[in-house]
């Protein structure tokens, strides 16, 4: 079994995927960091392209923690509905909204500790809108960052907790944002969890995933 990768070696796999991926960034739409936070909130469990159509019409109308507070949950609900789990959701945006406004004078704060202390704020959705709009140094570990940290063998954990931790330490800091970026570009498109399209991987060579599982059936 081939062991992890080493941080010059993680490197090397982030520049190969900067190559690929030269526009790497987040793919949720959204103007101000408000709508990030609502955007990222809407995402669990759901696609980006979906919440993206959501989103696109609801932000013409309420675009603000005011608008989702007046709102109440039951008005929320039926915008969001197509996004799943939508009343948890409703009810996660509306107290965001209203902590927003009470505590923040309606402004998102910068800082992920902050960002955690809002309702339905979880640390990946904290890392998310922290790196996104405010450039923190954050690595949010989605599914797609989980499964292609431990697949590729950047790291070799069992919880996403302990894979953000093993991925800050093989990272340098400054590449921290966009290396999320670029792992869930990979996994969207060719890193997927189901049937990869191991053969087209332009970072294979150093893949464990790869070595492990063709190589033993000598197609490499």
């Amino acid at each position: 079994m081939r062991k992890i990768l080493n941080k010059k070696e993680v490197a090397e796999v982030l520049n190969l995927l900067e190559k690929d991926y030269p526009d790497a960034g987040c793919e949720l739409k959204h103007t101000t960091a408000f709508e990030l936070l609502v955007a990222t909130i809407l995402s669990a469990q759901c696609t980006d392209v979906r919440v993206n159509i959501v989103t696109e019409e609801m932000f013409k109308t309420y675009n603000k923690p005011e608008d989702f507070v007046n709102l109440g949950i039951k008005n929320i609900e039926p915008l969001i509905k197509t996004c799943g789990l939508y009343k948890t959701k409703a009810k996660n945006i509306y107290l965001a909204s209203k902590q927003l406004v009470n505590d923040y004078d309606s402004k998102v704060p910068s800082t992920i500790e902050e960002l955690l202390s809002l309702p339905g704020v979880g640390q990946k959705t904290a890392n998310v809108v922290a790196s996104t709009a405010f450039g923190v140094p954050a690595i949010a570990v989605d599914t797609h960052v989980f499964r292609l940290a431990n697949r590729i063998g950047l790291v070799n954990e069992k919880n996403v907790k302990n894979t953000e931790l093993s991925l800050e330490k093989k990272i340098d800091k400054d590449r921290w944002i966009k290396a999320h970026h670029l792992l869930i570009f990979h996994g969207r498109r060719v890193c997927k969890a189901q049937n990869p399209d191991c053969e087209n991987c332009s970072i294979n060579h150093y893949c464990k995933y790869y070595k492990e599982k063709f190589n033993e059936k000598g197609n490499i």
